[in-house]
């Protein structure tokens, strides 16, 4: 029998570690530092050297605590002990050697998001900071929205993010053992079959079922027909006798659905529900620690009920905040909405916060790695401004990103005359700091951003007009306009210019960047696709969501980069200098690439 303990709510607070404001010195605007002693060479092209797409390392270990050892489940509040708890543990030690067991449960029915992220590095971190393993479990008990491509996404996202399952199962591979334990719920008394229509057990002062006390032999028999199909859906289902945290009575376990599942095929026509399914699928793969979101925690005393009614071992559930990202929603059904609309491209759009959206913007796996450990563990519910996650991209990808010149509005500048004799070619490191080198070449004619040129300058304006010099960066040379040129619209067309070696002398007020031997490339730059923080809140956005969608969140430049990065594969990452952190998007072909603005550079008030 069970032993009388309080059912309370319980909060785990576990090794709450706050978060840090990551901003750390990296390249900026524009730098005023003269260039490196040039050497004068033949130009010649070199294939592209930035750092492509490599495996994700391991990630470092979250810092964990308070938890429970294997085989001391007893131990944590709350946790129900009952005449067969000891002898179960045993077996479960001698079946596990003690080992922790951990597991990734998602419903393979849709994308995987940031809050994914944080699942995923708790299961698969907490487990390898013990030696233990984690299993990657898929939830597969609603087959009608469970397609193919969320399977295999999910898996991907899963190894992206550098963690390797140590198994893959289903909740599927269980529902012969799942339904025959039903059976034994019913023949115990603490199940039966109802036939009140899911508006009527819906909310929580639901009247109690006319058929809780319906005697057992004919639930049993009941249960037999809707396994054969001899019920419509909807017309019965199989119900606990328990009561939840919330105060929701007789949870559903069973109900019909004539749709053919994606790997049991037409075998079944009823299926588990996720509180039927989940803790039983824990129980039978040794789980010893069940890490879930908060949302979950009204369901810990159904998960322990259960358990022990059919005196299986029982696992400890743990709850931990979930993590919600402000100004982006991740809901998939809303996503779509999103998608039907023209809103955005698909569920990889770069302006979603989706695990495949952030990669194909150029988030690198260990970035996302960092922002979570760095959030720890807690109870509280968790929003956060992006521009926390931004930071830790920022960090990975100065250290590990090719630095490479482009200008988004290219301005043409022709040289009348020059000090050094063009063409002229320098070395320059792919990162600063590192081995790995590459070429620019400067010829009589290269392009500057539009936005490095005035007519005029004012006191704030630091960059090339007609009354101030630039300097160039890398050459050494610094750029006097003798000509301007517009077109027949009246707009500045062409600037001509004569070039002089740096010295003491002429030093200007900044450097720009600029481009010779390019190629032409769509940018696609990005801002935030909702204008409030929280888009699903009515009263901050009483319109809806759909409503709040910033209509500028993209915008597309035809831009000119370095050749160099021709040829370059889909997801490699270049900072482009005084601009931000680039990323080859896969719309990209073998004659135009696709990039993808990742994060900006560090503020700087030099680009005024």
């Amino acid at each position: 029998m069970l032993l009388h303990q309080p059912h309370r709510v319980v909060r785990h607070y576990v090794s709450l570690c706050c978060v840090e404001a990551v901003v750390s010195t990296q390249s900026t605007g524009e730098d005023n530092k003269p260039a490196q002693k040039v050497k004068q060479k033949k130009a010649e092209k070199k294939p592209a050297v930035a750092v492509k797409e490599v495996k994700t390392e391991e990630p470092q270990e979250m810092s964990f605590g308070g938890f429970h050892k294997p085989g001391e489940n007893y131990t944590t509040e709350g946790y129900v002990v009952t005449d067969h708890t000891m002898r179960l543990m045993k077996e479960h030690l001698k079946r596990t050697g003690g080992q922790v067991r951990t597991r990734f449960p998602p419903e393979p029915n849709g994308i995987l998001h940031i809050g994914h992220a944080k699942a995923i590095n708790i299961n698969f971190g907490f487990a390898k900071s013990h030696d233990g393993v984690c299993f990657l479990r898929y939830d597969d008990t609603n087959p009608e929205k469970e397609e193919e491509k969320f399977f295999t996404s999910i898996l991907d996202m899963v190894t992206w993010l550098g963690y390797t399952p140590y198994k893959i199962t289903h909740s599927s591979d269980n529902f012969q053992q799942l339904h025959d334990l039903a059976v034994q719920l019913i023949k115990s008394g603490d199940a039966y079959v109802c036939h009140q229509t899911s508006d009527e057990m819906k909310g929580f002062e639901v009247k109690a079922s006319p058929w809780r006390d319906r005697p057992i032999e004919e639930s049993l028999l009941l249960f037999e027909d809707m396994k054969n199909g001899k019920f419509d859906e909807g017309a019965a289902t199989l119900r606990m006798k328990c009561t939840l945290e919330e105060g929701k009575v007789d949870p559903v376990a069973y109900r019909i659905k004539f749709v053919p599942h994606h790997r049991t095929g037409d075998a079944w026509c009823i299926y588990p529900t996720y509180d039927y399914t989940h803790c039983l699928c824990d129980s039978f793969e040794d789980i010893t620690h069940s890490l879930c979101t908060k949302e979950f925690q009204s369901r810990r005393s159904s998960y322990y009920w259960l358990c022990n009614v059919l005196e299986q071992y029982c696992p400890v559930q743990w709850e931990y905040g979930r993590l919600n990202i402000g100004y982006t929603i991740m809901s998939k059904r809303k996503i779509t909405k999103l998608i039907a609309e023209k809103l955005v491209s698909e569920f990889d759009d770069p302006r979603l916060f989706t695990l495949t959206a952030l990669r194909r913007r150029g988030f690198p796996p260990q970035a996302i790695n960092t922002f979570v450990k760095k959030l720890g563990l807690t109870g509280a519910l968790t929003q956060l401004d992006p521009l926390m996650l931004e930071a830790c991209v920022r960090d990975e990808l100065n250290l590990s990103a090719g630095r490479v010149m482009a200008v988004l509005n290219p301005l043409k500048v022709t040289v009348l005359s020059s000090e050094e004799k063009l063409p002229y070619t320098v070395t320059v490191p792919d990162i600063p700091g590192q081995s790995q080198t590459h070429d620019v070449s400067m010829n009589n004619t290269f392009y500057i951003d539009s936005s490095d040129f005035r007519i005029t300058a004012d006191k704030d304006y630091r960059r090339l007009s007609k009354d101030q010099t630039v300097g160039l960066k890398h050459v050494g040379m610094v750029a006097t306009v003798k000509r301007v040129d517009r077109d027949s619209q009246g707009e500045i067309s062409e600037v001509h210019v004569l070039l002089a070696k740096l010295n003491d002398s002429n030093k200007p007020r900044a450097f720009i960047q600029w481009v010779s031997d390019y190629t032409v490339a769509e940018v696609r730059e990005y801002s935030r696709l909702f204008n409030h923080r929280c888009p699903e809140d009515p009263e901050e956005v009483p319109g809806g969501f759909l409503s709040d969608v910033n209509p500028d969140s993209l915008t597309t430049y035809t831009s000119y980069v370095e050749s160099r990065v021709l040829g370059s594969p889909v997801y490699t990452s270049y900072q482009f200098e005084r601009i931000g952190y680039y990323t080859v998007d896969k719309d990209s072909t073998r004659d135009k690439l696709v990039f993808n603005n990742t994060v900006s550079l560090r503020e700087d008030s030099g680009k005024s």
